[in-house]
């Protein structure tokens, strides 16, 4: 099967775990850069991890999200302050050096806009462990791909959060929490006896999680689980069995594509554990029984996620070559925006390293400062220049914080300074340390045919990418080439940028791809690249390459001659795309064996992104992408590396990685060997989609090799004014045929009614599970959103082709087949002798019984069709020809001569043969129509009471706590009145039996409200059930119809001795019609009864 691993994955993955001092809190000095001001805090985290949150003197909370938080800095790598004064105030009294004490939380909403939280502590250990336990909170992945369950939870842990001094919640965070409908809001609050006006606020011991859940189902109910939760057993009773429950899990929710030994469905007793972890009512847990409520809780709760944990750990193959994974890959990584103006920043560094990036690009030029020191910065445009060693410093302290797996550093030396470029060398050997990869491993020498090492053989090292000097080459011809590149001209564009540094560059092909070929310089334009040419590579820096040597391409059958692994190149995206247009087979034979990184055109000044998957498809490892722009290009991006924990690295499809295998990423066909999906998404419904009282709408994407791709293949209806809780009724989309899974990304993005995005996910094709579940939205930067979802049911299987398909069936379910088989057959039967025994009380009266018991009986057979041994055809040789005469077609022969003069001179077509005509199909597809038409109504009428009945319950429950709430408001204040007055109370037993009479007379509503709904729901289901009944049975009998009237037509238009010439227009001829029934009636007996009264049909 498709789902089949070599082996079950052990999750490595840890879950949330919140230390007992993060809990309780520690104390802590916060500063700014801005003020002198220095606070003292008590910082805490919530149990659950979701916020760390600080109160000062004034007992006033500030809370921070953590899944905004970057990174937990100690230490040197801490933001110290600036002002003497500032750090004197620091360090007053306090044990340790300040350096040690302080810690830098970063945080923001993406890798550009970033804040920083200053805090010093009281004793270095305290320090060390905040930023640790932060930043392991921060990563965590299982954090980051809660379950809705979670997320709900975290909603209400920052409403519990966000007290008061004295303790309570000011019911405003609940308005501003759920701000799309302030009049749901409303009902809720009362509905669970809260007030509700915006400037109350409640205690805290009074909003319980318990009152939390009643809160949510009314302001967002769900009227669609009540429908499935009915459907899968629940119609006559509020609970699911275990047996029901085990049902609806491993038919519905498994996946089918999964090796069922590896990963066997769920036994009874697993279920059961489910049962017990989700029904809030311990009675129906222990008997094996789950409620609706309970129900709901296991939709959303974390075994019922849309994506495996096991796909999010680190579940790939990482002793392969690093030419068989795709590399995380960064494109100009210093920018803060565009390519021709903005900010350079050291930071970039750091935050792309943290998202998981492994391959960061550093465009060096040549310091014009007395120090000589080279820095970073984008060649001849108004762009900042930021200082290399800092950079440095940077990667060295980010580089292994998210991923233990190898950094590749692209440089793109513009140094014509040996001076500075020796400094370059020594800063990375003296940064980097041992990280620094100097010499090639024992075991992959750089010879031709030697692959590349794995990404484990090179965990925790550092390579670089740099022009490679050649020992051939002599001195002064190393010099000729600087003066040549000296006195290149920049291309059209770079009359706009007067250069003011030594050295001009030409347009914009990257070095290792075209720098050497003059010609192909001078009429480059904008459109190759961003920079100018590279200098020659100084002793000291060609020192510093091994892995990862960049040469000019030439072609694909050069390349395979040479058949160096550590040879690459790069290739602007337009020249990438020219290669993949061209030789589509061979580019991904390339990178089977070589790296090749692919960049961004010149002309894209704004920084945007092209497809990567245009260039995975090919099979580049490298794709780099401007990580400062996140536009679709860069959430496909961020999706794609998500998985395989979060390491930067994944592993490309095995045929892009064997050497005996060949593909075609233009490929419309099944690929050899590869197993293709079919997907179908139906969009259920959305909850708390916007927080403003708009309409909302859903699109479905799939992204992945040309043939799978499809942009807004589906879109949902818009919601009127709804974004609480809207459902979508319609049909869902289905991918009939995803040719590769393994590269193929499922995006389903919700909208504003004016088209303002709200949020997404991206899913990859072969980790979705099936069934019904929740997506949890997150913004264009990928980050969760609280409480946006979306519910829908994916089915998810083996591409199967549609002439297969009752084959597929007949091997997964073969005792099924078989019954239905024997079932078909039974019916046949007893449909075959009740025929046979009319026939028989239609005898003719002048026959005697031997006359009758003397003709041949026609015997069942397979499929109903009936054949005497007795009218098998005779040879050629004793057919008897004879010339019909006027008399014989008068007045016809017996029966029996009637029968053997056709079936001799005519070969009747088979049931089956029969079956496969146009006619025969179109009926049995009409018929499937009507039959899920018919259903669907009937759903409809159930869902249509079950929403009835949920009112009127809810009006009962409401009109109950208003009328209850009125009786103790009432007690409470005449009871003041008796105790100011010093009057014995004795209205508190009538106001007690008031209470017991209300609370009788609610049981009783209830009571005869159930009784009513199972009433309606029984009569609705037997309505439905003679209704399906009859119309199979129609559908039955017009099909028998559509068999026997083809295979008479068969027989009969071939008779001579037919009396009119056979045509549709003179059926009704009474000749015809009558030489018809004498026909039927004597050869097909198990017809005649039901075509005799359905004349109509014969046309």
């Amino acid at each position: 099967m498709a789902g089949a691993q070599p082996g079950v994955h052990a999750l490595q993955l840890k879950p949330v775990c919140v230390s007992d001092h993060l809990k309780k809190g520690t104390k802590f000095v916060k500063w700014d850069d801005d003020s002198t001001v220095v606070t003292p805090i008590i910082l805490k985290t919530d149990p659950q991890g979701f916020f760390f949150y600080w109160t000062d003197q004034n007992k006033e909370t500030e809370l921070l999200d953590l899944s905004l938080v970057k990174d937990a800095r100690c230490g040197k790598h801490a933001k110290a302050p600036k002002d003497p004064k500032l750090r004197e105030l620091l360090d007053v009294g306090n044990i340790g050096r300040l350096e040690h004490r302080m810690i830098t939380v970063v945080y923001g909403p993406d890798l550009v806009n970033i804040s920083h939280l200053n805090l010093v502590a009281f004793q270095e250990e305290l320090a060390k462990e905040w930023a640790d336990e932060v930043f392991s909170l921060a990563t965590n992945l299982l954090a980051q791909n809660m379950s809705r369950d979670a997320f709900l939870e975290k909603a209400y842990t920052k409403l519990k959060l966000q007290v008061t001094p004295e303790g309570r919640i000011p019911l405003k965070n609940i308005y501003r929490l759920f701000s799309a409908d302030r009049k749901r809001v409303e009902t809720a609050l009362e509905a669970c006896s809260l007030p509700s006006s915006r400037n109350d606020s409640i205690p805290q011991e009074d909003f319980t999680p318990e009152v939390y859940r009643v809160f949510l189902n009314n302001i967002c109910p769900r009227p669609e689980i009540d429908n499935i939760f009915s459907e899968f057993g629940a119609k006559s009773r509020p609970y699911l069995t275990v047996d029901q429950m085990m049902e609806f899990i491993n038919f519905k929710q498994r996946d089918p594509r999964l090796n069922e030994i590896l990963y066997p469905p769920l036994k009874q007793e697993q279920v059961q554990q489910l049962i017990e972890k989700y029904e809030p009512n311990n009675n129906l847990a222990k008997k094996g029984q789950i409620s609706v409520d309970g129900f709901m809780r296991y939709l959303s709760g974390e075994e019922n996620g849309v994506v495996p944990p096991e796909k999010l750990d680190l579940n790939e193959d990482m002793s392969q070559p690093l030419s068989h994974y795709f590399i995380n890959s960064s494109h100009n990584t210093y920018l803060t925006a565009g390519q021709l103006a903005g900010n350079s920043s050291v930071e970039m560094y750091r935050q792309v390293l943290l998202s998981g990036c492994r391959c960061v690009e550093l465009d060096c030029w040549k310091g014009r400062t007395a120090e000589e020191e080279p820095v970073i910065t984008h060649g001849f445009t108004m762009t900042t220049e930021i200082s290399f060693k800092e950079v440095i410093e940077a990667i060295a302290e980010c580089a292994f914080k998210t991923s233990p797996y190898p950094i590749l550093l692209s440089f793109e030396n513009h140094v014509d300074s040996p001076k500075q470029q020796a400094k370059m060398a020594e800063y990375c050997r003296l940064i980097f340390g041992d990280a620094l990869l100097m010499e090639p491993l024992e075991k992959y020498p750089l010879e031709s045919g030697v692959p590349l090492p794995s990404p484990m053989d090179l965990m925790y090292k550092i390579l670089v990418k740099n022009k490679k000097k050649s020992h051939k080459s002599s001195e002064g011809s190393a010099k000729k080439k600087l003066s040549e590149q000296a006195s290149n001209t920049y291309s059209d564009t770079s009359s706009v940028f007067e250069p003011s540094s030594p050295g001009t560059g030409e347009a914009d092909i990257e070095s290792d791809d075209d720098d050497d070929d003059e010609d192909d310089c001078k009429k480059s334009s904008m459109d190759e690249g961003t920079a100018g040419s590279e200098a020659m590579a100084t002793e000291e820096m060609s020192n510093l390459v091994n892995y990862i040597q960049p040469v000019k391409f030439e072609s694909f059958e050069t390349s395979k001659k040479c058949n160096k692994s550590f040879e690459m190149s790069s290739f602007v995206e337009t020249k990438g795309l020219e290669q993949l247009t061209k030789s589509p087979v061979e580019f991904v034979e390339y990178n089977k064996m070589q790296l090749s990184r692919i960049y961004p055109k010149g002309t894209r000044v704004d920084s945007s992104n092209y497809m990567p998957q245009v260039f995975w498809n090919a099979g580049c490892q490298m794709v780099a992408l401007n990580f400062q722009t996140v536009d679709l290009a860069m959430q496909i991006n961020m999706g794609m590396y998500e998985y395989n924990g979060k390491s930067g690295y994944r592993l490309k499809p095995e045929f892009m990685r064997r050497p005996d295998k060949h593909f075609d990423p233009f490929t419309e066909g099944i690929v050899d060997g590869i197993v293709a999906n079919t997907l179908s998404v139906k969009i259920i419904s959305g909850q708390f989609l916007s927080d403003k009282k708009v309409g909302t709408y859903v699109e479905v994407d799939m992204f992945g090799l040309p043939v799978d791709t499809r942009r807004k293949a589906f879109k949902t209806k818009t919601s009127q004014g709804n974004a609480v809780n809207p459902v979508w009724e319609e049909e869902p989309i289905v991918f009939k045929k995803v040719v590769l899974p393994s590269l193929a990304c499922l995006r389903i993005a919700v909208y504003e009614e004016g088209g303002k995005f709200i949020g997404h996910r991206l899913l990859p094709v072969q980790a979705i599970r099936p069934g019904y579940h929740y997506i949890c939205l997150r913004n264009e930067r990928n980050q969760p959103l609280m409480l946006p979802a979306v519910f829908v049911y994916i089915e998810v299987k083996d591409y199967v082709p549609d002439t297969y398909a009752d084959v597929i069936e007949a091997l997964s379910n073969p005792i099924r087949y078989v019954n239905l088989m024997e079932q078909r057959a039974k019916q046949l039967a007893a449909l075959t002798l009740e025929d046979e025994d009319e026939v028989k009380k239609e005898a003719e009266p002048g026959e005697t019984p031997s006359e009758t018991n003397n003709e041949p009986r026609p015997t069942p057979a397979e499929n109903g069709v009936n054949h005497s041994a007795s009218l098998a055809p005779k040879p050629p040789s004793q057919v008897v020809h004879s010339q019909p005469t006027p008399g014989s077609v008068k007045a016809p022969a017996k029966s029996e001569d009637l029968i053997q003069s056709v079936l001799t001179e005519v070969e009747a077509q088979t049931i089956e043969e029969l079956k496969q005509q146009k006619a025969f199909v179109k009926l049995q597809k009409k018929h499937y129509k009507e039959m899920k038409d018919l259903v669907k109504r009937h759903h409809k009428k159930t869902t249509d009471l079950i929403k009835e009945h949920t009112t009127k319950y809810n009006e009962i429950q409401n009109d109950y706590l208003r009328r209850r709430a009125v009786l103790e408001k009432t007690a409470k204040r005449d009871s003041k009145k008796k105790s100011e007055a010093s009057s014995p109370d004795h209205g508190s037993s009538t106001i007690e039996q008031d209470l017991a009479a209300l609370d009788a007379e609610m049981t009783q509503k209830l009571i005869e409200l159930k009784d009513k709904q199972q009433q309606q729901l029984l009569n609705l289901r037997q309505e439905q059930y003679y209704s399906e009944k009859y119309q199979k049975r129609e559908h039955i009998k017009l099909e028998i119809v559509e068999t026997g009237k083809n295979r008479i037509l068969n027989l009969i238009l071939q008779d001579a001795r037919c009396p009119v010439k056979w045509k549709s227009e003179n059926l009704q001829h009474p000749a015809t019609w009558e030489y018809c029934r004498e026909k039927l009636r004597c050869l097909m007996p198990q017809y005649y009864f039901v075509i005799l009264n359905h004349p109509k049909h014969l046309l």
